[in-house]
């Protein structure tokens, strides 16, 4: 207890004095920045929940504290804006005074608050995805949870400076113990049986939707799996691009290019990339038709000669990928030499390998003329 109250005090004064609701909202934020961006609390399930309060809610709420840091009025009703206490002025044109009630309201109320950071939230989030998308960073995940945490983090600091301006009596404050005492009241002094099989029943479905929700959250269905093999170049402004591969080569020489393999088997992976020179063939073969009165050409590539020029393992988790800078150097001269790197989840690689022992593979046609 001391060692907390110690950190407690460890904070800047602005964080220590926030609103319950504010300071909720800076946790959320860090939070999420944490289970969205470390490298393993990131693959978690945390990020899901964390990650749709985080967009679906936050952002709104923050900017509509910041909008209206005085405590709200619910709406009065007709009793209410008739009676003799009311201060609300009632005339023929208006007889339940209904205008005039809510012009001489302040604020809003929990409800509108909460229905208006959801639809503030829907709309200020795509609002920055589009300015991020005209800047160099784009639309990717650590710029887009960035300029979020930053314009939340800016609206509660506004909102935290209004409220301090008001008197005490007139600032928000989310009713905590108000609704603690009602729910403790309605779920466990009930005034009727009926009511205590209801809540019964209310908290027996809230128990199976939050169930539900965490199984569907913890233990996702697998979906497709496969892995991905190819090739890239570096561009003059340093990008990789699937663009500009050297074809011509010399003899004895080598050229440089980028070997990228993706992962999406749903667990990590250990791969063995075989990489092969052929000298091939294409030889036209004709095939009748079912009807035996018309041919078919067909070209069939026929592997001459094949050397293996290299092989290298890796592993890789689950939605990562991993780039390879590889220098090719072919040993075997002639146009039209095709170099085929194969792709070979498991690490389990055949004694001679070919492209028809793996579904991954990518090749090059290349032209080698002697030194």
């Amino acid at each position: 207890m001391v060692a907390f109250r110690s950190l407690w005090l460890l904070l800047p004064r602005p964080v220590r004095q926030l609103p319950a609701d504010l300071a909720a909202v800076l946790v959320l934020v860090v939070a999420t920045n944490i289970t969205a961006l470390a490298p393993v609390i990131r693959e978690t399930p945390l990020r899901v929940p964390l990650g749709l309060a985080f967009v679906l809610f936050v952002p709104g709420y923050a900017f509509i504290a910041a909008l209206f840091p005085e405590a709200g009025e619910s709406p009065v009703s007709d009793d209410e804006s008739t009676s003799p206490d009311s201060q609300t002025f009632v005339d023929d044109s208006d007889p339940d005074g209904w205008y005039d009630s809510i012009a001489s309201r302040s604020g809003i109320d929990g409800i509108e608050r909460v229905a208006l950071s959801f639809g503030l939230s829907i709309a200020i989030v795509p609002l920055i995805g589009l300015v991020l998308n005209f800047t160099p960073w784009g639309i990717r995940l650590v710029p887009v949870v960035v300029a979020v945490s930053g314009f939340t983090l800016t609206s509660t600091a506004v909102a935290a400076g209004r409220r301090r301006a008001l008197p005490v009596d007139e600032r928000f404050q989310v009713p905590y113990r108000e609704w603690y005492v009602a729910g403790r009241t309605e779920l466990l002094e009930p005034d009727t049986r009926a009511d205590a099989a209801l809540n019964v029943l209310l908290a027996i479905s809230v128990i199976l939707a939050a169930g539900s929700v965490g199984y569907a959250v913890t233990v996702p269905a697998d979906g497709e799996q496969f892995s991905a093999i190819y090739l890239l170049t570096e561009d003059d402004n340093g990008e990789l691009v699937a663009d500009d591969y050297p074809t011509e080569f010399v003899q004895g020489e080598s050229q440089e290019l980028i070997v990228g393999i993706d992962n999406h088997e749903h667990e990590t992976t250990e791969y063995t990339v075989v990489v092969l020179e052929q000298e091939v063939e294409v030889v036209e073969n004709e095939t009748a038709t079912s009807e035996g009165d018309t041919n078919t050409t067909v070209n069939e590539t026929v592997v001459q000669e094949q050397r293996e020029l290299d092989r290298f393992n890796t592993t890789i988790a689950h939605n990562e990928r991993w780039h390879h800078e590889f220098n090719l150097e072919p040993t075997m001269t002639g146009e039209n030499q095709r170099i085929v790197w194969l792709l070979f989840p498991g690490g389990d690689v055949p004694a001679e390998p070919s492209m028809n022992d793996t579904e991954y593979s990518v090749h090059l046609w290349v032209n080698v003329t002697e030194s």
